[in-house]
């Protein structure tokens, strides 16, 4: 039962994040419309009346009229970057765009004090002043005041909260009975909150003051920070390295490794997915294995590689391998299993050879689905680079995510980030293109 309690509980909370959520999403969803219905008017009014696109009685549901929109893909990154820039506070972006920052500055609130043993009260003010990470500030001198309940002040840290003992200099403190009965004149007790102009003041169940500033939409500069700081980042490491190794050198490592490993997992998995697809013993044979190993994460094998052959080079270069290898296998039997047996009979019919037929039919109607999964395995290969750099690499995009995460310096790991997908994106784009140049005739039947 108790299992299941925790279950349900994990459970509770992954829905209550998801539903706080719901509304950025919306949000999101909202501005992709926006633009949508933007773009048609423009286009509405660009397009003339009578052109052959007009012609068309079917456009919706016809995905040969269906590419995508160079346009929406510019407006898209371009979001991303305003709302990226809008939630930190980017100096890019006109003040009128940003969302509502962390206070800062100084406010007050003044509180009741009550003395217990007689019901005397008292008010006193306190003094906040709400500073920028990294700055140097104390806290700034206030008058005491008369009355045994003292004025006080305090200096916080922009997204953080203090603790502030008000009795401390009080003539009767909460040792004599005193305790705080009210904020800006509002009753408060432990537990209660009371509003303020810079935040709130809430009272812990021992009765002290929890002074919370408000932080506003914007995120604090360690959980997202701006555009500008990443791209600063970005240029230093290019220009002086990080770890004693220049950004070229790391991304240069992992982009080896990666090619190294889906080099070696291709020349072994299309012959076996070849073999595969023309022999029933073959099939029989493999077939268990290729499909016992094709849905176990690459990742899972860390530990096993590391026992196996270290954490130097050939660990990472065997992951790889083991990564691409059942991914170019299963692409290479597919395509071989695709191929028309009309065009099998042709050839044969024409006095072909089993050589003719696998030279002239067989490979050129499968490598569509072999560069198919060659994309794909790319993809996991650079994925799982990654995170096989987190292990003992002294060089690599992964390490140098892994070891800027350490010391929380989230400006390196999301230009990491960027980084990884920037290549990643490219590697998929020239298997495109290397795809269209050596196999034209994919979709033409």
């Amino acid at each position: 039962m108790n299992i299941f309690g925790e279950l349900f509980g994990e459970l509770f909370a992954v829905f209550a994040t998801l539903l706080a959520a719901i509304p950025y999403i919306l949000g999101y969803v909202l501005l992709i419309l926006l633009c949508l219905f933007t773009w048609n008017l423009v286009k509405r009014a660009l397009t003339p009346k009578k052109d052959y696109g007009s012609l068309k009685t079917v456009t919706f549901g016809d995905e040969s009229a269906v590419s995508s929109n160079t346009v929406a893909s510019v407006v898209s990154i371009l979001l991303i970057f305003v709302l990226w820039g809008a939630f930190t506070g980017s100096k890019l972006l006109p003040g009128f765009l940003h969302m509502p920052g962390a206070f800062t500055g100084e406010g007050s609130f003044t509180y009741t004090a009550t003395a217990t043993a007689n019901g005397q009260s008292d008010d006193a003010e306190v003094t906040v002043l709400v500073f920028q990470t990294g700055q140097d500030v104390t806290a700034p001198e206030v008058e005491p005041g008369d009355g045994f309940a003292k004025n006080d002040s305090i200096a916080i840290t922009a997204y953080r909260t203090e603790l502030l003992r008000v009795d401390r200099n009080d003539e009767i403190t909460r040792d004599d009975g005193a305790i705080v009965s009210a904020v800006n004149g509002m009753p408060i007790e432990p537990g209660g909150s009371v509003p303020t102009e810079f935040g709130q003041v809430n009272m812990s169940q021992k009765g002290t003051l929890n002074i919370v500033p408000s932080t506003g939409w914007q995120m604090e500069p360690i959980w997202l920070p701006s555009p500008e700081r990443v791209w600063e980042r970005l240029t230093e490491i290019a220009t002086e390295g990080f770890r004693n190794f220049t950004l070229a050198q790391h991304l240069g490592y992992s982009l080896f490794r990666v090619v190294v490993g889906f080099l070696l997992g291709a020349l072994v998995g299309i012959p076996l997915g070849y073999a595969m697809g023309l022999s029933d013993w073959f099939r029989g044979w493999f077939d268990p294995i290729v499909e016992f190993m094709r849905p176990v994460p690459p990742l899972a094998l860390i530990p096993l590689v590391i026992i196996w052959a270290g954490i130097g080079e050939e660990g990472k270069i065997i992951l790889l391998f083991l990564a691409a290898l059942w991914i170019m296998a299963i692409g290479a039997r597919s395509g071989v299993s695709g191929v028309r047996i009309s065009k099998v009979h042709a050839a044969y019919s024409l006095g072909a050879s089993k050589w003719q037929i696998m030279r002239h039919v067989i490979i050129p109607n499968s490598l569509p689905e072999i560069f198919t999964a060659a994309r794909v395995a790319m993809g996991v290969c650079w994925g799982t680079v990654v995170a096989a750099e987190l292990v003992a690499a002294q060089k690599g995009a992964g390490m140098m995510i892994m070891t800027a995460s350490k010391f929380q310096n989230t400006d390196i790991v999301i230009m990491g980030i960027i980084l990884i997908g920037i290549i990643g994106f490219s590697i998929d784009m020239l298997m495109r293109q290397l795809e269209k140049w050596l196999v034209p005739w994919k979709g033409k039947g």
